[in-house]
């Protein structure tokens, strides 16, 4: 079996555990999950000094993670949030608490965000002390899979090539526990891991979590570059 159905077979066994035990709405295929416990992961996230510690936080616009987003502004925390499909040229919303003009929760939103937050450029963004991402299915290695479209591992190459993070930031990804699977999941040349696991009830720190360095240009198919201001701008500037 190929990487890539090997890949997909695990996210297809996933997501219908998710069904079958109703620890996710119904509908939960080609998502991450919006699984049910969100609340209290994040809540068992916000103890860990990882999260206590960090000041700037860069977070995935998926709808589980939007308790962690909230939270973050909630705590003064400035938070970076990832353009739905990298969108725009500049591919990231800047949230700060210090001077929204809406509540937490919505800014955290996705459509909250795109009304209350500041766009900016990958090079003008602060060094990110963590990382909050989603996940389809994880391993206790650090293993991770999204759900196949690949902008999580774009975003971590643009801020590492841009010197926002490095090997060293702590990532972090918010999961039900059905979430979590046995052995080790497939991975590529370009999928990064994680350091972390909260689910609603207990933390996994991982040992061997993948650290790629930037874009892995020969990954990415054209059409997708093409759909990608920044990737394209990026194109330019290489010539």
């Amino acid at each position: 079996m190929s990487v890539d159905r090997a890949k997909q077979a695990a996210r297809e066994s996933v997501w219908q555990l998710l069904e079958e035990r109703q620890a996710a709405p119904a509908g939960v295929r080609g998502r991450i999950p919006a699984f049910f416990g969100a609340d209290d992961a994040a809540d068992r996230l916000a103890a860990l000094p990882e999260w206590t510690g960090a000041r700037v936080v860069k977070a995935v616009p998926d709808r589980p993670q939007l308790p962690v987003r909230a939270r973050a502004l909630e705590q003064g925390k400035l938070v970076y949030m990832a353009v739905p499909k990298l969108a725009e040229p500049k591919p990231f919303y800047t949230l700060d608490p210090a001077v929204l003009t809406v509540s937490p929760l919505e800014a955290a939103d996705k459509g909250g965000a795109a009304k209350a937050g500041t766009l900016v450029e990958v090079d003008a963004m602060r060094p990110v002390d963590l990382v909050v991402c989603g996940s389809v299915a994880v391993d206790v290695h650090g293993g991770r899979l999204g759900k196949g479209a690949g902008y999580s591992d774009l975003e971590l190459a643009f801020l590492h090539e841009a010197g926002v993070i490095d090997p060293n930031t702590t990532i972090v990804t918010t999961v039900h526990d059905l979430q979590v699977v046995d052995g080790e999941l497939p991975e590529t040349d370009h999928d990064f891991g994680v350091d972390l696991i909260v689910t609603p009830t207990t933390v996994i720190r991982c040992d061997n979590p993948r650290r790629p360095k930037g874009l892995q240009w020969s990954d990415l198919p054209a059409e997708k570059i093409a759909a990608i201001p920044a990737l394209a701008a990026r194109i330019d500037q290489r010539g």
